[in-house]
């Protein structure tokens, strides 16, 4: 009866040390990407406002793993999907060309899909580009050749004025001229490219609960 008891009691123990890994293992896998985790990922889809509309999908890749506490948990290679948002090319040269996009799901090498919410907060696209409070891009408002047209409409119209009046006409000319030209940017659309391979940095708004089978997935 003693060795039955004792029997017993050793099974129960093992049971509940069982109970007890898995339950710290079910942990383990539920640990999530805290909120602020930087994404870097790289376009496959151009993104352009003179061709896309708001709804359009784009997709991108992670060009660097997600490491914590030297676990992958994304590695890289992952799919980022989203949708455009907002597409705008003002007419007035003081306007900038604005995309907005919404990154709505990763896909793991393995199928695995998970809900994603972040905001982008900054490109590679060049100079003269930025990234708003909102995680929309901006294109540049205005670059050197519209210098170069300002000064060249205002020029052409004081040589002309020039040539008709004499000095007063050199002054009318070069405001006549100075006003076509600005008609003219009124009439202008900027703008804005994200090309295929364009960096992106996507910011994590909330955590990202993921599994100990992603974690794996990039070892």
């Amino acid at each position: 009866m003693k060795k039955w008891t004792v029997l017993l009691c050793a099974l129960l123990a093992c049971a509940y040390m069982n109970m007890n890994m898995n339950t710290m293992a079910a942990a383990q896998a539920a640990a999530p990407v805290p909120a602020g985790t930087a994404l870097m990922v790289r376009l496959e889809t151009t993104l352009a406002t003179f061709s896309n509309k708001a709804g359009d999908r784009f997709q991108a890749r992670l060009t660097q793993a997600v490491v914590l506490n030297g676990k992958t948990l994304i590695p890289a290679g992952t799919m980022v999907e989203g949708r455009v948002t907002k597409v705008d090319e003002p007419r007035r040269i003081a306007g900038k060309p604005t995309i907005g996009i919404l990154p709505e799901a990763l896909i793991l090498p393995t199928g695995e899909r998970f809900f994603l919410d972040a905001t982008l907060v900054d490109t590679n696209a060049g100079s003269g580009t930025d990234v708003n409070q909102e995680g929309e891009f901006k294109g540049s408002g205005h670059d050197r050749r519209d210098q170069i047209e300002t000064g060249g409409g205002t020029a052409g119209g004081m040589l002309i004025g020039g040539l008709i009046g004499g000095p007063p006409g050199i002054l009318i000319g070069g405001a006549v001229g100075a006003g076509s030209t600005g008609v003219h940017w009124l009439t202008k659309h900027r703008s804005a490219t994200l090309m295929a391979g364009t960096e992106l940095t996507l910011e994590l708004n909330r955590p990202l609960a993921m599994t100990t089978a992603v974690a794996s997935a990039g070892q």
